[in-house]
């Protein structure tokens, strides 16, 4: 069975094949299997080649005749390709997925094909270079909706619709159930676009539409400018998702989002901001990925570091987030730059010989840095030429595929410039280089440490304490080549800080001097400027994961400054590095401290909804119980209430049946009692997560049960070296990767954990992706063990 499809076969099966047409006739009126019927017309040349399907069962025809499988040999000419599948629903996000509300006992299905799961729904030809037309017809209980990718129409209980254009397989969507939806509609001077929003009943009430409607018209509004293309389909719904897998999928004219999106606590500013940055990134995606797609999944970057620059860039421009980059700083680059500094990383042009590879590469580096490289790109090549640039690939390529050199010779064209130097140092190496400004009383001279000396275009900026606030005092723009790059103009400026990525305008480490560092340990708070003080958060979270800064520092600093920290997202991950620090980096002796620390700087911080919910991960103290148990008298925030009640029964002052007495009727409350369960009995929620069937969302709360705290793991470390194999091999590769990340024995940061990882490496019969999950988990523990082991130093001075 051809399930992990080749680069190389989908070449060969490319070139032979064309003009091909699917009609899918879809059956979801069973409760517990769906049928689908696809006829597919192509031409071929002459030849051997196979269909893609996943199921349960199947019967196919090849004009007429039966195939005992899913090869063909073709005869040159026109062909009919008949074929009859059946399968249980998905749970686990991929292909078809069923869910159940338990709130009121209502339907919900969605598909998910991204990057090959197609196949788990019909037959087809599941690569992105292989588009095609459809004709779409579904048939469901009478009384579900149906959401196709363009308006569908109703004859009794069939809803269908036709896609005229080309279109990859992966972009196709089927949407069903018992939604409630709003309408509304867009309308500029380039087009009129049907906008509508759905949602599962039980959350209708708390969809904020008005909001929602005004974000995704600021968008189409914003792209048409820019990009000069209106949007290329018909419609634009949105449908928000039960028991999502991740943040939304670009299905044309009916993007998938997770339903968390839909608020029922309060959330916090970020989760808020986060959910705009999603809407325009998908919205992004309808020109950079539908209309204009990747030939294989080497260009998966294409699509999403442009996406994620494309949204960053909107955010800022439209004006409601106009400290967008602030946050990208904080938190897209420390994915970015955690990604790569594992064994593992890769070119952000990654190769892909195969589909688990591409799954594997949706990643901190596919997103977040090459959407850093395009801001850096932008900035080299000016706003202007670098829109004209993708303008001009939009014309060239639409309703077709392209290649990372197509975008780059529309660029060049666009610029003026040759950018085949910039392209091989940026996207076809890997690592993150790192600045550190060189001073003495008459030198400036920013230092490339590097393994691959890259060109940077770069602010440098020199900072001073002035009436109480610490300003830019002096900014020059520079261009980095080489390892050593003097800035003359700067030599003998007296300053107290020197950031020599001022704008982040590049992706790189930023160092500090040792004086620097010392004063901004002292003086975060006092940063005037939000870019500023960002770049000073993170670069003293990398020199603490790099071991150049005791953990403990990083700790006391954020309990310092956190509380002043004026830019939600950045404060939340702080916070949440804060922790990390706190569990993970510094020494076991001085945790009880670590947890004092932050104990006392959260409890009662505002606002309370962002240190609340990091408080509730902290071993609490007395003081901090008592917090929670007040605030279960007082607070309406669910999210909040379900977060104190697995604090306080993983501390031992509530049992379980507290849980069970929380009245939460929603799927949420479920979920939430499921990892309160998993907090007081770990190895039940072991059992459960390795042994035992549920869904994508239930095993997410159930890892976060078992690890919520460290108690009651004893074991485990020793146990899941020994079943990471089999796990492996059963479950699915995306729901694989997720549960042996998530329970990677993290709590137990020992040399012998980091043998154990060496010795099943070892072995040569791994396959490539359970070979990454625990190269990186072994190696996120090698590095906390390091550094542990610094901060334990540091201690003894």
């Amino acid at each position: 069975m051809k399930t992990n499809l080749s680069r190389t076969d989908a070449t060969t099966r490319a070139a032979l094949l064309s003009g091909v047409h699917y009609t899918i006739d879809l059956d979801i009126t069973d409760a517990d299997t769906f049928t689908s019927t696809t006829t597919v017309r192509f031409t071929s040349k002459a030849g051997e080649t196979f269909f893609d399907l996943v199921a349960d069962t199947f019967t196919a025809t090849l004009d007429g005749a039966e195939l005992p499988g899913r090869d063909m040999v073709l005869d040159a000419g026109t062909h009919e390709l008949v074929v009859t599948a059946t399968s249980a629903y998905n749970r686990t996000g991929e292909g078809l997925h069923k869910f159940t509300d338990p709130a009121d006992g209502k339907d919900y299905l969605y598909t998910q094909f991204e990057p090959a799961y197609a196949m788990k729904v019909f037959a087809c030809f599941d690569q992105p270079d292989i588009k095609a037309t459809y004709s779409i017809s579904v048939t469901a209980p009478e009384r579900y909706v149906v959401v196709l990718n363009e308006q569908a129409t109703r004859d009794g209980n069939t809803w269908s619709c036709e896609i005229t254009y080309p279109l990859s397989t992966y972009l196709i969507a089927v949407c069903a159930g018992e939604y409630i939806s709003v309408h509304d509609t867009y309308t500029d001077d380039r087009k009129e676009i049907e906008l509508g929003l759905y949602a599962r009943a039980s959350l209708i009430e708390h969809m904020d539409a008005d909001n929602l409607f005004a974000q995704t018209k600021h968008g189409f509004a914003y792209y048409h400018e820019n990009f000069a293309v209106a949007y290329p389909f018909g419609k634009y719904d949105q449908i928000f998702c039960p028991e999502y897998n991740m943040g939304a999928m670009e299905n044309v004219g009916a993007v998938t989002f997770r339903d968390e999106y839909i608020f029922t606590s309060e959330p916090t500013p970020h989760r808020v901001e986060r959910r705009n940055d999603t809407i325009l990134h998908e919205m992004a995606h309808m020109w950079f990925g539908d209309l204009v797609t990747m030939q294989w999944w080497d260009d998966l970057w294409l699509n999403e570091s442009f996406a994620t620059w494309a949204a960053a860039t909107a955010q800022t421009e439209i004006g409601e987030y106009p400290n967008a980059w602030v946050t990208f700083a904080a938190i897209e680059k420390a994915w970015a730059y955690s990604q790569d500094q594992l064994p593992t990383t890769h070119p952000i042009a990654a190769d892909a010989p195969d589909i688990e590879t591409a799954e594997q590469n949706f990643d901190g580096i596919t997103y977040a840095k090459g959407a850093s490289v395009l801001k850096q790109l932008q900035a080299y090549v000016g706003r202007d030429e670098f829109f004209a640039g993708v303008r001009e690939h939009f014309r060239n390529h639409a309703f077709a595929n392209a290649t990372f050199a197509d975008l780059l010779g529309a660029l060049e064209t666009a610029s003026g410039r040759d950018l085949s130097h910039w392209s091989e140092q940026w996207l076809r190496t890997t690592g993150v280089s790192r600045l550190t400004p060189e001073i003495t009383d008459d030198s400036f001279t920013v230092v490339q440490e590097s393994d691959v000396q890259r060109s940077h275009r770069v602010g440098v900026g020199l900072y001073s304490l002035v009436d109480g606030r610490v300003v830019r005092t002096h900014h020059t723009d520079i261009f980095i080549e080489g390892e050593r790059t003097t800035v003359p103009e700067f030599a003998g400026v007296q300053h107290d800080l020197a950031l020599v990525n001022d704008g982040d305008l590049t992706y790189c480490l930023m160092g500090l001097t040792d004086a620097h560092m010392a004063f901004v340990l002292e003086h975060m708070g006092d940063i005037e400027d939000p870019m500023a003080r960002a770049l000073c958060w993170s670069a003293a979270w990398e020199a603490t994961r790099d071991g150049r800064l005791p953990a403990r520092e990083f700790v006391r600093l954020v309990a310092a400054h956190a509380a002043s920290e004026d830019q939600p997202a950045v404060q939340e991950r702080v916070l949440n590095q804060a922790l990390t620090a706190a569990t993970l980096y510094v020494s076991p002796e001085w945790r009880g401290e670590a947890a004092d620390l932050l104990n006392s700087a959260l409890r009662g911080a505002e606002p309370a909804i962002i240190f609340d919910r990091v408080l509730a991960r902290v071993p609490l103290d007395d003081a901090s119980a008592q917090h929670f148990t007040s605030l279960l008298e007082t607070s309406t925030n669910q999210d909040i209430r379900w977060l104190a009640l697995t604090a306080l029964i993983a501390r031992g002052d509530l049992g379980v049946d507290a849980a069970d007495s929380e009245t939460d009727p929603t799927s949420e409350g479920a979920l939430s009692r499921l990892r309160a369960k998993a907090v007081t009995d770990k190895r039940w929620a072991w059992e459960e997560i390795t042994s035992k069937d549920h869904s994508n969302l239930e095993l997410r709360y159930l890892m976060d049960g078992l690890t919520f705290n460290h108690e009651g793991l004893e074991g485990l470390s020793e146990e899941y070296f020994r079943i990471a194999p089999d796990l492996w091999d059963r479950l699915s590769n995306e729901m694989a990767q997720r549960t042996l990340e998530g329970i990677y024995p993290m709590w137990d940061i020992s040399q012998d954990a980091v043998d154990a990882a060496d010795r099943l490496l070892a072995r040569t019969d791994l396959t490539a992706g359970l070979r990454r999950v625990l190269a990186e988990g072994r190696d996120r523990a090698a590095r906390a063990l390091r550094v542990q082991g610094v901060d334990r130093a540091s201690g003894n001075d």
